[in-house]
């Protein structure tokens, strides 16, 4: 059994995000199912050190003054939703004992009794969201070398030419390397000698079984829709309002635009991970334009609509291509499919492949 540190972006950021502790929490689970001991990396790389979850509006995209007032109105919700994800990381994931920087990375491997790291999941590629940090990348001479890459994203990215020799080397400090998207998966190929492959999203290789076992019942005793907003979009806001209308549903929504409470959404920024999974459980219908809010529809086999989102939508692109989701044909990108079980016999083989590559990653550490 061998003890592997997990770098992802999870802990520290601007806003919490339900996709990124459950990608780091489904990728831990994932490592134990292989026989090896995962530890989640409290690590906090240099462009994020200024980012603070309980004061988000200084490195918000949006900085008009609908947007400072929607944030401020939020407030006492993000302060809750930010407690529990706290908590969730600290006694849902085995968490390092340790906080690394690049300060203080090169202790890690010694201090927490590591034989090896993980990079992944997530954006942790892409320039134009984190830079080339070495952490992501695995350029700590800690790392290099005794690392595998499992599902890392490029994202949509926009590398200068200067910085595309550092990518090639930096790729070489991997032993394996497991691609969520195809994006620059034959530039990394000629960089390396070593195993290239295509992967699916961490969240992908469990199962639902693997979710409810941390599911909490939103205890709902009329149908609901759920709105699940990273980015505002009135078109979204719009499509599920009559959407619950014309169903008799009441709008669950989970976003910062507290405004939309005059609507007669109930507001919900303030649910936890746990709450989140039950929320998309037990919704007549989800409403998104989150990638991972896509895959828990997925998973639970909700109806689901998926609107278009800056810096989201190649994921979204290559995963619906992959496993079979429909485009839309109106407004939103797209819908669910009429088989469900069509597009789950497909992620099942993904699965299968990916955990496969995931276990002969680890072999090689």
């Amino acid at each position: 059994m061998k003890r592997l540190g997990v770098i992802s972006y999870n802990i520290h950021c601007n806003f919490t995000n339900y996709g990124s502790a459950l990608q780091s929490w489904a990728l831990c689970r994932s490592i134990e199912k292989t026989g090896n001991k995962p530890v989640l990396i409290d690590y906090c790389p240099d462009i994020l050190k200024d980012k603070n979850p309980l004061d988000p509006f200084r490195n918000m995209w949006d900085k008009d003054d609908a947007s400072r007032r929607m944030v401020e109105a939020s407030m006492p919700a993000i302060r809750v939703n930010y407690g529990k994800f706290d908590r969730f990381y600290r006694e849902c994931c085995p968490r390092s004992v340790g906080v690394y920087t690049s300060a203080n990375f090169g202790d890690c491997m010694k201090r927490e009794g590591l034989d090896g790291f993980v990079c992944g999941s997530d954006t942790i590629f892409c320039p134009d969201e984190f830079g080339m940090d070495d952490g992501y990348y695995a350029n700590y001479a800690v790392m290099q070398g005794r690392s595998v890459a499992y599902a890392p994203s490029f994202g949509t990215p926009h590398f200068r030419p200067d910085q595309l020799p550092v990518l090639d080397a930096r790729m070489r400090n991997f032993k394996a390397i497991g691609l969520r998207e195809t994006t620059l998966m034959d530039r990394v190929r000629t960089a390396t000698e070593v195993p290239v492959r295509r992967v699916c999203d961490p969240t992908l290789l469990l199962a639902r079984s693997d979710y409810d076992l941390i599911a909490k019942s939103p205890n709902k005793k009329e149908p609901f829709l759920l709105l699940y907003s990273r980015r505002d979009d009135p078109r979204m806001t719009a499509f599920a309002s009559d959407l619950a209308k014309r169903n008799g549903w009441r709008v669950v929504e989970i976003s910062i635009r507290a405004s939309h409470a005059e609507m007669g959404h109930e507001m919900r920024y303030d649910a936890g991970v746990e709450e989140f999974l039950g929320l998309v459980r037990e919704a007549e219908f989800v409403v998104t334009n989150s990638y991972h809010g896509m895959i828990f529809a997925i998973h639970y086999r909700r109806p689901f609509s998926v609107f278009t989102r800056e810096q989201c939508d190649t994921k979204m692109e290559e995963l619906a291509d992959w496993i079979g989701i429909p485009r839309a044909e109106t407004g939103f990108a797209y819908e669910s499919p009429t088989d469900f079980a069509e597009v789950c016999g497909r992620i099942e083989a993904v699965r299968n492949e990916s955990r496969a590559f995931l276990s002969e990653s680890l072999n090689r550490l």
